[in-house]
């Protein structure tokens, strides 16, 4: 077995059956891989629309496998599976993800270009967003820039280019699942969303100075939209595990953030700024708000990409600030302002 693919899912039944279905597609020997997904919690109808659906796209009864675990969040998914897998190495995947044909294919080739080189890697495929039709601002904007991924800054760059841990995106990587395991595997981190991706490279990047390599074949488009609302929870939920991931792994912590975000005075200085910054804060939330229902027609032209980068960067004060709110949630005292 070479691959094992990991999909934790909860409530996402048609978009889990598409993307077991692709796989199932896949040009790559079925012996070569096997595709496991996870159930936060019991969920029947996930389960059966999955099986069903590898079974009618051809895949090898023998290659799939539902377990049910604890209702406990997709990271201790993540957690809990990893013991279950059987494959050189593992592909990690969101159960909404649309995998390429060559998806496995692709991952399989630059991992063992990777060992043969004498260098394990973790490698990150592409996962631009699925373009939709009568497209948001919004949908332009994060697909565009860096409001959730990277990948605008990483295309076209140096396929050698080792771009470290921030960059391994947990809907669309792999590994050797041997190096995964003796780290330590994906975190236990109940009801906690994000960060969990990036902390794994970090662990793996430390003790065998794995790099992160983007290899853009690699290609599952992702299938969610944002609504403007649900950018801001995502920060707030991001705010609140960087407390959480402090706890658990301050050196890493310390790598991503810069400085020790659980000492007094940084607590002090984030209070001071949600203080200072919340009139505009809400001036910017109101105008944020709306960039779901502006068209995306409604910037065009030769400038399009400088006035996005421009709408972009009129927002990161709000992103910062939701942030910090969930970072003195979880620090205690409630969301100031």
């Amino acid at each position: 077995m070479k691959l094992s693919v990991l999909i934790p899912t909860r409530g996402r039944p048609a978009k889990l059956t598409r993307c077991v279905s692709d796989l199932a597609g896949q040009d790559l020997s079925a012996s070569d891989f096997e595709v496991v997904v996870g159930l936060d919690g019991r969920d029947d109808r996930a389960g059966e629309a999955a099986t069903d659906a590898w079974h009618e796209a051809g895949g090898d009864r023998r290659r799939l496998r539902i377990i049910t675990c604890p209702r406990a969040g997709y990271i201790d998914v993540r957690h809990h599976l990893l013991s279950e897998l059987h494959g050189e190495f593992v592909v990690s995947l969101n159960d909404d993800v649309r995998p390429s044909p060559g998806l496995l294919a692709e991952h399989l080739r630059a991992q063992q270009a990777a060992l043969a080189a004498g260098r394990p890697a973790v490698i990150v495929g592409h996962s631009p967003f699925v373009e939709h039709p009568n497209p948001t601002l919004l949908d332009h904007l994060v697909a565009r820039t860096s409001m959730v991924f990277f990948y605008s800054t990483m295309d076209g760059a140096d396929p050698n280019r080792d771009w470290g841990f921030r960059h391994c995106f947990g809907l669309n990587f792999s590994a050797p699942l041997d190096l995964v395991r003796r780290v330590g595997g994906f975190p236990s981190m109940p009801d906690t969303y994000g960060y969990d991706d990036i902390e794994l490279a970090y662990r793996l990047a430390t003790r065998f100075e794995m790099p992160v390599l983007y290899r853009p074949e690699a290609l599952a488009e992702h299938d969610h939209r944002y609504e403007p609302i649900d950018l801001l929870r995502r920060e707030f939920n991001l705010g609140i595990a960087a407390w959480r991931y402090a706890a658990l792994n301050p050196a890493f912590a310390l790598a991503v953030f810069g400085r020790d975000i659980t000492h007094a005075d940084e607590i002090a200085y984030c209070r001071r700024f949600v203080d200072r910054e919340r009139e505009t804060a809400v001036r910017l939330e109101r105008s944020f708000l709306r960039l779901g229902d502006l068209p995306a027609s409604c910037l065009a032209g030769a400038y399009v990409n400088d006035l996005i980068e421009l709408v972009y960067q009129q927002h990161l004060l709000l992103k910062r600030y939701v942030w910090r709110q969930g970072l003195l949630h979880e620090a205690g005292g409630g969301v100031p302002g």
